[in-house]
């Protein structure tokens, strides 16, 4: 199947560990949707935005990652599952169920994003527009 990653899954090393027959296909935007962090974690998750991206990575895994990751993002009582399109396949993501506030990553967390970004070659424009949301 097919999973999209936009926080710290993004993070080559970590998917592969969490998800050992994950692969990397590329990255993609999720379009009409804009990066945020939030809940007593501070983690990532995304929400609707009108002409808004979010740039993530595009995984192939299998049912037995998705169980894995099912256990990892706390579902379905953090995270719930949301599929989209992607030219006729069908594709995964999490998103939070309680939309709380806005709250700031902790360094770690976000290094680990950072790195992510890297590994997948992401705009890192998207990543500083989320940590400075408008008041």
């Amino acid at each position: 199947m097919l999973y999209f990653a936009y926080g710290s899954n993004l993070h080559h090393f970590q998917m592969k560990r969490r998800c050992k027959d994950s692969v990397f296909i590329k990255k993609i935007n999720l379009k009409n949707f804009r990066l945020t962090f939030r809940s007593k974690y501070r983690a990532a998750d995304i929400e609707p935005k009108k002409n808004s991206i979010v740039p993530g990575g595009l995984f192939e895994i299998s049912k037995s990652d998705e169980k894995k990751l099912d256990l990892y993002e706390d579902y379905p009582v953090l995270y719930k599952k949301y599929y989209f399109s992607y030219y006729g396949k069908k594709v995964m993501t999490y998103t939070m169920v309680k939309k709380s506030p806005f709250k700031f990553p902790t360094e770690k967390y976000l290094n680990v994003i950072k790195r992510g970004y890297k590994d997948c070659n992401l705009e890192k424009k998207y990543l500083n527009k989320a940590l400075m949301p408008s008041w």
